[in-house]
């Protein structure tokens, strides 16, 4: 058994943003004992000073310094999208690992500059798609690698929520297209890389998109537009992994389905079908259930193997799988492999979402 005093020294790790940074990434780090928080970063005062006190942490305002400081040898980027790409550019250049929440950038040019400086440096660079690392999710993935359900014939994906369903929901950055916004970059990355990931990368794709709620009132109660969809509706051609031919899939989002059905994946194969899904709107990972067909035979209850569980229950279950994620990224940076999912899955995904908002416009043209 490998001593404590033998065992290497946690990689520093700043955080940077304080939402989903503050909620999911820090308690996650705590959990892993390769990484260690050292750090935060927010660009309002105020909101900085109020996390560290809390956490007992270093805080800064400035970028540069942080990425001066020599105990931060990474960094988890959970900022809104729109200063992604420059925050996480000028971290590569300064020599640090990245954790960057999707989308990873505001289009797929800004990912393929920031995968060519992390190669290019030898940096490992992970990509927040967490279900990747939800036991069901994985469990699905071995099951049609495996062969369970035969060929894929058809595909489904239900992703109806309705988490900006009240009108009377602040206007902010998610409601503006240029910053990132809308349910594409929300749902649709973490979609695409799904499909990618469990039957193959899309190789063309329809879409038609949709706001239904147009005016958010702003911090002075005014009513500002909307223009990031919050439905989209998605035709796509699959190219299977093994290149032995294309399936095609049907995917519907929503972020304003009041009493939506939540996240349902459907796969229809040549011997059988496979449904994962949950209609738990309060909790993203926590529901999930796993039911498989064969040969006509009704839908039977597949539970994870065990070597894919879970060893911690947390209340918000985004944890787990983050904490998971971030295992795989400290193992990717310390042995020098790729990082899977990193810029490559990144870069796949934010061709799809650029590919459904140029196939939207040419609707109305």
């Amino acid at each position: 058994m490998q001593s404590s005093s033998s065992r290497p020294q946690p990689i520093g790790v700043a955080i940077a943003g304080l939402g989903f940074g503050e909620a999911v990434h820090l308690p996650a780090l705590q959990a892993n004992p390769g990484l260690e928080a050292v750090a935060l970063w927010h660009p309002r005062q105020d909101r900085l000073d109020e996390a560290c006190s809390s956490h007992k942490l270093k805080g800064t305002t400035d970028w540069d310094a942080l990425l001066a400081n020599p105990e931060v040898e990474a960094v988890i980027i959970t900022t809104p999208p729109a200063p992604r790409f420059d925050l996480a550019r000028r971290a590569l250049e300064a020599g640090k690992h990245l954790l960057l929440e999707k989308p990873v950038a505001l289009d797929a040019d800004q990912v393929a500059e920031l995968q060519r400086i992390a190669i290019a440096k030898r940096l490992s660079v992970a990509v927040d798609f967490e279900y990747r690392a939800v036991p069901l999710f994985m469990q699905a993935a071995r099951l049609l690698q495996s062969g369970t359900i035969g060929t894929p014939w058809l595909v489904k994906y239900d992703w109806l929520m309705s988490s900006r369903a009240n009108a009377s929901r602040p206007w902010s950055w998610y409601s503006d297209l240029s910053q990132g916004g809308g349910v594409i970059g929300a749902l649709g990355t973490h979609a695409f890389d799904t499909l990618n990931w469990l039957i193959g990368p899309v190789c063309g794709l329809h879409a038609l998109h949709h706001t239904a709620i147009q005016h958010r009132p702003n911090a002075n109660g005014q009513l500002q537009p909307v223009d990031a969809e919050d439905v989209a509706l998605i035709q796509a051609q699959l190219q299977l992994a093994d290149g032995s031919g294309t399936v095609p899939a049907q995917v519907s989002l929503a972020s304003v389905a009041r009493n939506g059905r939540g996240c349902w994946l459907e796969v229809y194969g040549s011997e059988g079908s496979l449904t994962l899904g949950s209609d738990n709107q309060k909790d993203y990972v926590h529901g999930f259930s796993l039911c498989v067909s064969q040969n006509g035979e009704a839908p039977k209850v597949v539970q994870p193997d065990a070597d894919l569980s879970f060893a911690t229950t947390w209340s918000d279950g985004r944890i787990a799988p983050v904490a998971r994620l971030q295992g795989w990224w400290a193992d990717s940076i310390r042995n020098g492999r790729p990082m899977v999912p990193g810029l490559a899955e990144g870069l796949l995904s934010q061709r799809a979402c650029d590919q459904a908002q140029a196939s939207h416009r040419s609707w109305n043209r």
